[in-house]
């Protein structure tokens, strides 16, 4: 036994166990991620959550207690402040996967991504939809306003198209979404090919076509409202600059974070520890951001008009939230610098 130990000694050549340890990859430490995700994301989503309920359920409250589904863009924003609703509701469960290891199973993950996807495709259709309305009540201001009694109808079927589209756009989330390193995610973390085709899909649906239609729509109204006069028109130039700027300041960020990481993933992932921990921090920051235009809605699209404002605080006087002398003084305030808020030109201004 000893005199075989020697013979394997000696016959074996120590010049080929050397190991080259460039050969290997380096494990790159995703600990600060974890812990930056811990604090921030649980505190962004209970922001979003808590101003995004208040909102959005004014807003639908608003809409059914003075039934002021008058017009297409009524029905366009009823229908968006319930895509709003019905995603912050699922924050508390995205605050809980950023902050622990994903316990409540495989369901109720594949239900919270795609609650997000459909609900963000809706918005994003809605969105559109609702710059291609106010395109044709002011720049197309005749045409529009032959087909006004039909319209309320049409947009009412075309919301509902809008949510089945969303619904069809959502099926690889329902489809891969899977619990992957005790982690709710929407694909396998070494599927490339699949997350590649999906954020690219993303990209062009949910924020090429509507910024080119919005960009479209809202440019050609400016230049109709240019050649008009009167404090309204530069009340409604106003507003759709927030609108504008509000969609790009939430929305450019995070698909630009997006497109970079399709690309980086296209050609086969990061090879740098550094970068690709830049790259979550990134994604994780522009995609909270992209989260917070759900709250903002309300805010651009019904706070901003003065009759909406009016029947906010009409409810909220009504609900007993608001004593009388309050609401007297307030709506005063606004009838005072507005002398056409009851006009049908009024409320076409709103985008």
């Amino acid at each position: 036994e000893g005199t075989n130990t020697t013979n394997y000694s000696y016959n074996y050549n120590f010049d080929n166990t050397t190991i080259d340890y460039n050969d290997f990859d380096e494990m790159c430490s995703k600990e600060g991620n974890r812990q930056f995700r811990k604090w921030f994301m649980p505190t962004f989503y209970a922001i979003i959550c808590i101003l995004g309920l208040t909102g959005n359920l004014l807003v639908i409250l608003t809409y059914f207690y003075f039934k002021r589904l008058k017009t297409m863009t009524d029905v366009y924003l009823l229908n968006l402040s319930f895509a709003d609703l019905l995603f912050v509701t699922s924050l508390p469960f995205w605050a809980f996967n950023s902050m622990s290891t994903w316990v409540l199973g495989l369901p109720v993950c594949k239900i919270m991504h795609t609650i997000y996807k459909v609900t963000f495709y809706s918005s994003m259709f809605l969105l559109s939809s609702i710059s291609i309305d106010r395109y044709f009540a002011i720049s197309k201001a005749v045409s529009a306003h032959k087909h006004r009694s039909q319209a309320v109808f049409f947009s009412k079927i075309s919301s509902a198209v809008m949510w089945v589209l969303a619904l069809i756009f959502s099926i690889p989330e329902m489809k891969f979404t899977t619990i992957n390193n005790n982690t709710c995610t929407p694909y396998k973390s070494n599927n490339d090919k699949l997350r590649v085709s999906i954020q690219a899909s993303q990209i062009i649906l949910a924020f090429v076509i509507p910024l080119l239609i919005m960009g479209f729509c809202y440019s050609s109204i400016i230049l109709t409202l240019s050649q008009t006069r009167g404090f309204e028109r530069n009340k409604a130039i106003k507003v759709i600059l927030a609108v504008v700027a509000v969609f790009l300041g939430c929305q450019m960020p995070y698909n630009i974070v997006l497109f970079w990481t399709t690309i980086v993933t296209a050609k086969g992932g990061s090879k740098n520890c550094n970068n690709e921990n830049s790259q979550v921090y990134a994604t994780d920051i522009t995609q909270c951001l992209a989260f917070f235009r759900c709250c903002l809605n309300p805010f651009v699209y019904g706070f901003i008009g003065v009759k909406f404002r009016h029947d906010v605080l009409k409810l909220l006087k009504d609900l007993g939230c608001m004593s009388r002398e309050r609401f007297f003084r307030y709506t005063y305030a606004q009838r005072k610098t507005s002398l056409a808020t009851e006009t049908e030109t009024s409320t076409t201004f709103s985008p």
